[in-house]
């Protein structure tokens, strides 16, 4: 089982926080998604024949496409790639553009499953962070999409904001659980450099971020989504009924998936790929058939690094005996002897699997630096 995924780099407003890649300019919009169509036929061959189980639109904001281009789009992918009947179909969207008419359009396309950047309920809050919605948006965005007949739903939430107090952050999460949707991504607040944000906070502007209080309202978010029958199978995605995202879970999971669109990535497996982060230079390569993206190998080492990174996220974690399978000798026994000197009390090793406790999956990358080769050492 193999994944795509397909970068929109276009938003109506910069978010104080983001760093993804995207433009404000909206002029070349039709030339980059003919791009992203003739970038799904050069690319067929990257997964070969392997079945397509999850398709994943993400940006950006991939809901500022209308409804012929997002059908052009599948029909390209449909056209070169083989895909399941029951694949999982994700678009992430921003609750000022899911209007009900909007809604019935996504719909009409191939689209089950949407991803909702409502990042907060509280006007303090979206207005810091400069969001294009309002909360009153973001409520009736997802009421929309249920009415509409979307029954597979997540939204975003961010914790640990310079706006957000305890008191919003509990009311934030009532209001999730009242809507009664299946997945939540919990999001603690990073600063990213090149950021507004970051350059806010480097002039003084915005005091920087309370450890103190994120990790508070982390603990805050663990107690909440265990009362309401909740479960945290990623450090930040918690559902209820299995719902999983099932394209997130195949990146944790090392799965091979291709990336499609400037600045996304792609993983066979043995070497990494990444696109141009740049839509002219992504939009000439294209038409001209020349190179646009750069490509790394991976030797074992690093993907044994990457494995650490990504298993110990997951509430399944790291199965100690597929160790043997997946790599040499010399790392298994590195491995079996680190994992000696790990505090115990974070971690649990019942049935074989190595887990960290949700409690401590906040400071996961304690327990991966442990566990990493170190030639310096």
């Amino acid at each position: 089982m193999a994944g795509i995924y397909i970068h929109i780099p276009f938003c109506k407003e910069a978010c104080s926080y983001c760093d993804f890649h995207f433009s404000t300019k909206l002029t070349n919009k039709k030339s980059v998604v003919s791009a992203i169509e003739k970038e799904l036929e050069l690319r067929s061959n990257y997964i070969g024949k392997e079945l397509v189980d999850t398709i994943y639109i993400g940006g950006g904001t991939p809901s500022l496409l209308n409804e012929v281009e997002l059908q052009s789009i599948f029909h390209a992918v449909l056209h070169n790639y083989n895909v399941s009947e029951n694949a999982e179909i994700t678009l992430e969207g921003n609750p000022d553009d899911l209007t009900k008419k909007k809604l019935k359009e996504l719909k009409q396309t191939p689209i089950n499953r949407l991803s909702i950047g409502v990042q907060s309920f509280f006007e303090e809050d979206l207005r810091f962070m400069n969001r294009a919605h309002n909360a009153a948006e973001a409520i009736e965005s997802i009421q929309n999409a249920k009415e509409v007949g979307f029954d597979s739903i997540s939204i975003d939430l961010i914790f640990g904001s310079q706006t957000t107090t305890n008191e919003m952050w509990q009311k934030n999460l009532e209001t999730f659980f009242e809507l009664r949707i299946n997945h939540l991504s919990a999001y603690s607040l990073t600063i990213e450099e090149k950021t507004a944000l970051a350059h806010n906070i480097a002039k003084g502007k915005v005091e920087n971020v309370d450890d103190e209080k994120n990790y508070t309202q982390y603990l805050m978010l663990q107690n909440a989504i265990q009362l309401q029958g909740f479960e945290q199978y990623e450090l930040s995605n918690y559902c209820k009924n299995e719902s999983y995202s099932k394209h997130n879970t195949s990146y944790w999971q090392s799965k091979n998936y291709l990336g499609i669109g400037p600045s996304a990535h792609s993983f066979d497996g043995t070497s990494r790929q990444w696109n141009v982060r740049n839509n002219s230079l992504y939009l000439k390569a294209i038409d001209n058939k020349t190179s646009y993206f750069e490509k790394e190998g991976l030797t074992e080492i690093d993907r044994y690094h990457e494995f650490l990174i990504t298993s110990l996220r997951t509430k399944w974690g790291i199965n100690v005996a597929e160790l043997k399978v997946l790599f040499s000798p010399f790392i298994v026994d590195h491995f079996n002897r680190k994992m000696l000197s790990i505090n115990k009390s974070t971690i649990d090793l019942s049935n074989k699997y190595l887990v960290v406790k949700s409690a401590y999956l906040f400071q996961s990358d304690d327990v991966v630096r442990e566990l990493m080769i170190d030639f310096n050492a």
